[in-house]
């Protein structure tokens, strides 16, 4: 009998191998790379075949080369990894009861630990001197690549089994998770950076904005976590190791990047690749809609 899982895995890596990952010309095998790799580095381009081999059927290998442009990649592994994410998600939804919300392209600010920094921004934007004390409002206001959102419960919905709140006021009044004290903003739960690559210019731009939803909440912190199809396990080291930022960085290919580590023997990659999984830094894609339900 298939499991949902595994399916939905091979489902995301359809849409990935047919409607994101193209064959770029040149590169430093002369043989041209999968568009997630690094052209200009022999070890990049190696992997990324590898994956590449192991993700294509012989359909996928002569479908239509519609280009796509870099923000078009991005954009397609965002709307991939959340399809993949709400299907998952639903399946697990006796270990994790509740009314939920994922979506793509939201500001922090709509949610209940960050809404304080609405009013922080528009005053900002007001006001040049706390402009030039506190930086730019930018630097606050983060929009996630993808949300997971949990909505407040009513009073029916509590006291659905068993009589556990009633109306005194004095009560579970502060609580943002009961409806009747929020009734606006749904809590955040989760912040997930979708990166196709991840390149050292744009490293430090992942931490900081998984700073920033530490810092600046009023509540609890969601899980933050990044989702790449990075093949150099190098690259992928310089937004998973270290502690105090991201919970944990999901590859879209973990088996098959390893795999393909081994045929290529290439023992440094291999050894940082098992560090960072063992470590508990690394993760594939399959394990995120678990480790979400947490």
């Amino acid at each position: 009998m298939p499991s949902i899982i595994p399916d939905l895995r091979t489902e995301y890596h359809a849409f990935i191998r047919d409607k994101i990952i193209r064959i770029s010309s040149g590169g430093v095998l002369g043989i041209g790379y999968p568009n997630f790799a690094d052209g200009n580095s022999r070890t990049s381009v190696s992997i990324a075949w590898g994956i590449y081999r192991r993700l294509a059927t012989e359909e996928s290998a002569n479908h239509a080369v519609e280009a796509v442009s870099a923000q078009a990649r991005g954009n397609r592994f965002e709307d991939a990894t959340l399809a993949f994410l709400q299907k998952a998600f639903a399946f697990l939804a006796h270990l994790r009861p509740g009314e939920w919300h994922l979506a793509t392209d939201k500001n922090i600010a709509s949610f209940d630990q960050y809404r304080h920094l609405a009013y922080l921004s528009s005053a900002l934007e007001r006001d040049k001197a706390l402009k030039t004390i506190f930086g730019a409002s930018s630097d606050y206001v983060v929009t996630s690549d993808i949300i997971v959102a949990r909505l407040p419960v009513t009073d029916e919905e509590i006291n659905r089994e068993h009589s556990v709140v009633d109306d005194d006021p004095q009560i579970a009044a502060h609580t943002r998770f009961r409806q009747r004290n929020n009734p606006h903003y749904p809590i955040l739960h989760a912040s997930i950076s979708c990166k196709w690559t991840i390149r050292s210019d744009r490293t430090q731009n992942t931490r900081t904005e998984a700073l920033n939803l530490i810092r600046n909440r009023k509540g609890r912190a969601p899980h933050i976590v990044a989702v790449t199809a990075e093949p150099l396990p190098t690259r992928i080291a310089a937004i998973a190791l270290g502690v105090g930022d991201l919970d944990c960085v999901y590859h879209f290919a973990l088996p098959e990047l390893r795999e393909s580590l081994i045929e290529l023997d290439n023992p440094d990659q291999l050894e940082l690749l098992d560090m960072m999984v063992e470590g508990m830094r690394l993760r594939d894609i399959s394990d995120l809609p678990f480790d979400l339900a947490v």
